[in-house]
């Protein structure tokens, strides 16, 4: 979120005197501060006829086949380059339901709040959330908030659910990935890891790398509109990169997946950023592009419509499935060589979705 975006919400939702400036643990009893918090706060901006009814649960209305998801995030530092963790959250279920093939429609939300969360951050959450919310077109229908002493959280962790129904022509899963197909990555890698490692290491290049954090369910839904079962499986790269997806991919599979390292798109100072701290880019987390195995009729044509969207104007193809080394991700660097990529063995960069 911009930070004219977020004076724009800002001036829309002002935020009220209050007569605390920080969350304390009596605003989780679920009392009367505890009122005053969602009264103050949440109600006010995340309003709609469902959520305010404020019920233990939401009375939905659902047609068809339904896709359900449920993440939960907790980052440090909770705002960074590009985003922050509420914008996260948001995004983060919503493209998880657009994998599925889904319209997301509807998101719980739950906050675990540290006590000594400053009010005009949480307050800056929300309104990140709100415009999240209205950018996917989805809508926060029930919730839950917790809070725990100092020093048993960090500020604030967030889960979200959400619901959405399937795409008629959609028929998005891994056993529809077959030899031939062509795997196309929507844009550059790494961005979103590397804008919360830079940060945190302070590094310093000529422009700031910000997180690529956003929405895709717009995107998936023109694509599926036009390419239909085509599409045989999408997947966003998040923890783990876009190496420990494909190895998933390969695995559940039982067949191989030859990459090309020149053909992977990497904005050259998230590159750089990666060289000086020793990460390789294919493990670093990604929060707004995805994988798409096309059958390879169509790839080309995919590729054309995916750059005509803000969401894949760099969108690549980047390999192809083989029946060659079952299970094994295979990448022809770009010096000629060949090397497995393996799936990530352990935690490259912490806490960062």
């Amino acid at each position: 979120m911009s930070q004219s975006d977020y004076l724009k919400m800002q001036l829309q939702c002002p935020m009220p005197k209050l007569d605390f400036d920080v969350i304390t643990l009596g605003h989780g009893s679920g009392g009367v501060l505890t009122n005053k918090l969602l009264d103050s706060g949440v109600f006010d901006i995340l309003e709609n006829d469902i959520l305010n009814q404020r019920h233990d649960g939401a009375f939905l209305n659902l047609k068809g086949k339904t896709a359900f998801s449920s993440d939960s995030f907790l980052i440090s530092p909770i705002f960074f380059p590009g985003g922050n963790i509420g914008e996260l959250a948001v995004n983060g279920t919503v493209n998880d339901l657009a994998m599925c093939g889904a319209t997301p429609q509807y998101l719980s939300l739950s906050f675990i709040i540290e006590e000594g969360l400053k009010m005009t951050e949480f307050w800056e959450l929300l309104i990140s959330i709100k415009w999240a919310c209205q950018n996917a077109g989805v809508q926060i229908v029930t919730g839950d908030t917790k809070v725990v002493e100092k020093g048993k959280g960090d500020k604030i962790f967030i889960n979200t659910s959400g619901l959405g129904n399937i795409h008629p022509k959609a028929n998005i899963h891994s056993k529809n990935v077959k030899s031939g197909d062509k795997i196309i990555l929507s844009g550059h890698i790494a961005s979103h890891g590397m804008a919360i490692m830079s940060l945190r290491e302070g590094l310093e290049f000529e422009s700031q790398i910000e997180s690529d954090t956003t929405n895709l369910n717009h995107t998936l839904i023109n694509l599926i509109d036009k390419f239909g079962a085509q599409i045989h499986l999408t997947t966003d790269p998040t923890r783990g990169g876009v190496a420990t997806v494909l190895n998933e991919v390969a695995k559940q599979t039982h067949l191989g997946i030859e990459i090309s390292q020149n053909h992977i798109p990497i904005d050259p100072q998230v590159e750089s950023a990666c060289e000086l701290l020793g990460l390789d880019p294919l493990y670093v987390a990604n929060e707004g592009v995805f994988l798409s195995f096309i059958a390879k009729e169509v790839a080309d044509e995919y590729l054309k419509e995916l750059q005509n969207d803000t969401n894949g104007a760099n969108a690549k193809i980047i390999g192809t499935v083989v029946e060659q080394h079952p299970k094994q991700v295979i990448m022809e660097s770009s010096i000629g060589g060949k090397r497995v990529i393996s799936m990530l063995p352990g935690e490259q960069l912490p806490r960062i979705c």
